[in-house]
């Protein structure tokens, strides 16, 4: 089955999907960030089949978000080193694992999250420049240098709902 390419979407969370993928690729990140960088422990860690593993891998790396280095000659094998870009995902999946973490009886909770000194780590998205919580009730969009009249009208309807205005 052909996936649909978000890359011509104007909004950030599409073009961000149509980059990071789908679930699979979601959690061969989360593993990297485990340690995991070759094939054979990524397969071993998922249990997802090869041909499914080599198509979201080649996708990472074709998005830039790991890097493949050959660390043998014969035969030839890969790993796969997460870039800059891929670094960058970091905040991305310590958001879904807080909100999953939220969300699942404690009692199904295998992983915490927590500091390197062993010290549990509550999550929250704030803004940099304020410090101030981000939530959608302080939080709106802004017309970006790419907006046109669809764009601006969607941003006006989410004002609206936001204030309880039929729009």
């Amino acid at each position: 089955m052909q996936r649909t390419s978000f890359s011509d979407f104007k909004c950030p969370v599409a073009r961000a999907l149509d980059s990071v993928g789908d679930w699979w690729s979601i959690l061969i990140l989360r593993d990297a960030f485990q340690g995991l960088s070759r094939f054979d422990d990524f397969q071993k860690s998922l249990g997802v089949a090869p041909n499914i593993l080599t198509r979201r891998l080649k996708h990472l790396t074709d998005q830039e978000l790991f890097e493949r280095r050959l660390y043998h000659q014969r035969p030839a094998r890969y790993e796969y080193v997460l870039t800059d870009k891929g670094r960058d995902f970091f905040p991305v999946l310590m958001t879904l694992f807080s909100w999953g973490s939220r969300h699942i009886p404690e009692e199904d909770l295998a992983f915490l999250l927590g500091d390197t000194a062993g010290k549990s780590r509550q999550t929250v998205l704030v803004d940099t420049r304020t410090g101030e919580q981000v939530t959608p009730e302080n939080t709106s969009l802004l017309a970006g240098p790419a907006a046109d009249d669809e764009v601006r009208a969607r941003i006006a309807r989410m004002r609206a709902w936001y204030l309880g205005i039929d729009a």
